[in-house]
């Protein structure tokens, strides 16, 4: 069972950090982490920045150890209530040789960010704390206008909070539309388009177990080392997927699942739900191949589809380690307690 973090409350400082693209630092996008910084304070809180976050994309590639330095430190900080992450990207297990552990287990406190920050919210859980896996800086906080109200929504519950979650409904609707991140197209609305709901592939009942998962593009990085999570944290969870914007293949779907039956994580899971898919490419080509590695193992647990949360716009936040539940009957995927404490 992992510790909580603490509940942000307001006046709080956080800070944010670059620990995989540092985008966020460029001169043609700093206009952007500027908008996505404002939206953050006005939920409450004082947002610092670490030494690296705005080093710019080419300084955070070549120093690793910066990035971690950054991430030790933030930990470390007792000021500091919560992080932040500007961005994904590709190569945050860069870090993992210069991570302080002694600090971030001592330490516990809000991680949040998606994508490649996997990566981190792996770090959390080796370190035995929960973690947040929801909207970045750069993305979701500084969307055009203003911040989907159901992301809003789901950090200021999640974060803010420390009620149990309750239930997490599906987005009504979402967008596919791609809008280049410059000044001059930052006040263009997104075209809204009706969301499917949950979809049931397979299973019946009701599961319960506790979250863990991210994106399994990431999760692929770490296979073979100490950070991927002990099998005794595989029995009775509940896993949550989702896949990237370079949208891998069906084949890499099927690959990667098979690899985790041979593992035997998918046999020892309560159930699994998985993201929607970026823009719904594959949408039905992952859905036959998830279930076709599911027959290989005789497997029927229950597998929820179109999740609204990862690379999707808007999406909710999920709380790894908490105790979730999966209700085939009446499609309705529950966080049962909280995710923070006081």
């Amino acid at each position: 069972m992992l510790k909580k973090a603490k509940v942000l409350k307001k006046g709080d400082t956080v800070c944010t950090v670059s620990s995989s693209w540092g985008g966020a630092g460029d001169a043609d996008l700093r206009f952007r982490y500027e908008i996505g910084k404002k939206r953050l304070e006005e939920m409450g809180v004082n947002v610092v920045e670490m030494p690296h976050t705005l080093a710019g994309s080419q300084y955070v590639y070549e120093n690793p150890q910066a990035r971690a330095a950054d991430l030790n430190a933030a930990f470390a900080n007792p000021e500091i209530k919560a992080i932040f992450s500007c961005i994904g990207g590709s190569d945050s297990v860069r870090m993992l040789p210069y991570l302080d552990w002694d600090v971030i287990i001592a330490n516990p406190k809000i991680y949040i960010g998606y994508s490649d920050s996997t990566i981190t919210h792996l770090i959390c859980h080796k370190a035995g704390f929960t973690s947040f896996y929801g909207p970045s800086i750069l993305a979701e906080f500084a969307e055009n206008n203003k911040m989907f109200e159901y992301t809003k929504d789901w950090v200021e519950k999640v974060l803010f909070s420390p009620a149990p979650l309750g239930e997490i409904k599906p987005f009504e609707e979402f967008t596919m539309d791609y809008v280049p991140w410059k000044p001059e197209t930052q006040h263009i609305d997104k075209k809204m388009i009706p969301d499917r709901g949950y979809e049931l592939l397979q299973g019946s009942g009701v599961v319960e177990g506790r979250l863990l998962g991210g994106c399994l593009d990431v999760w692929e990085f770490v296979k073979g080392t100490d950070l991927f999570p002990d099998k005794e944290y595989f029995e009775g969870a509940i896993l949550f997927f989702e896949t990237s914007e370079d949208t891998p293949s069906p084949d890499f779907i099927e690959f990667w699942l098979r690899n985790y039956a041979t593992m035997g994580v998918l046999q020892k899971v309560n159930g699994i739900i998985f993201g929607k898919p970026y823009q719904e490419k594959y949408y039905e080509e992952y859905k036959e191949r998830i279930l076709k590695v599911l027959k290989e193992i005789d497997s029927n647990i229950p597998v929820f589809y179109n999740g609204s949360f990862g690379h999707n716009e808007p999406m909710c936040v999920i709380p790894y380690g908490v105790m979730a539940q999966l209700d085939c009957d009446n499609m309705t995927f529950t966080i049962l307690e909280s995710a923070t404490e006081e």
